[in-house]
């Protein structure tokens, strides 16, 4: 799973955010690179971020996504015909914003290390109702060839574990083979038996063909939710792995 430096305004738009959900309680989940957390900081906004690469080696983080930037701006030139140039212009400003957002991440995460928290699904360490609006993007989904139906309930049910209102997930697709996750009714199914209502709302954004849409939770009127502990989070073997060739 690679790591992307995402800003914030990737965000508002992959999320729909708007001011008045600005001025909740957020969590990013998980966070890698973004530079969401600082700038929506910097405006003002309560927002935590979470990630299992923020432990003592988080400050390498920034570092290994500009690695990464540059290691996928080949790819971009390469087959540019099979992204969405909506929202980036093309290659060269997908990369430059990456980049930006890379480096004002790893003075964030440096200078307020508290903001960014290790953890990872699908048990986070946080109580029950800690944050008002869950946000989490490119992991669920995003990779259902790597990460299977059960990894994928338990998470869900740990990200509506912890909102007040609501969780919000970006993109629905596969990024393998840009499909549909096959599972999503089934989760959604899932998630009704357990008092979760939810939708699939369209965002002004895209990049990948098809992932134009969000999955949005109901968590305030939810009862009591299913809890296991037979579950652990997936080891993560395909990080970084191009940055040994």
């Amino acid at each position: 799973m690679f790591v992307s430096a995402r800003d914030f305004a990737e965000y508002r738009s992959m999320f729909g955010l708007s001011d008045d959900d600005l001025s909740l309680r957020i969590l990013d989940c998980p966070g890698g690179a973004a530079s969401f957390t600082a700038e929506a900081r910097a405006r003002g906004s309560d927002v935590t971020a979470v990630d299992p690469e923020y432990g003592e080696n988080r400050g390498k983080l920034a570092e290994l996504a500009l690695l990464e930037n540059e290691h996928k701006h080949a790819d971009l030139v390469e087959h540019e015909s099979d992204f969405v140039w909506t929202w980036f212009e093309g290659p060269e400003q997908y990369t430059r914003l990456r980049s930006v957002s890379a480096r004002r991440f790893g003075a964030d995460v440096t200078a307020h290390p508290e903001r960014y928290v290790e953890g990872s699904l699908p048990h986070l360490p946080f109580p029950d109702h800690s944050f008002d609006l869950v946000l989490s993007s490119h992991l669920l989904f995003s990779y259902g060839r790597q990460l299977d139906e059960e990894f994928h309930r338990e998470a869900l049910l740990e990200l509506v574990r912890l909102s007040r209102w609501q969780v919000r997930l970006y993109p629905l697709f596969q990024h393998a083979d840009f499909t549909r996750y096959p599972a999503l009714d089934r989760m959604r199914e899932f998630l009704a038996d357990c008092g979760v209502s939810s939708r699939v709302e369209p965002v002004e954004y895209a990049f990948d063909p098809g992932d134009e849409e969000m999955l949005v939770l109901e968590c305030s009127e939810r009862g009591d939710l299913p809890r296991s502990e037979g579950i652990r989070a997936h080891p993560d073997p395909v990080r970084w792995r191009h940055l040994n060739t």
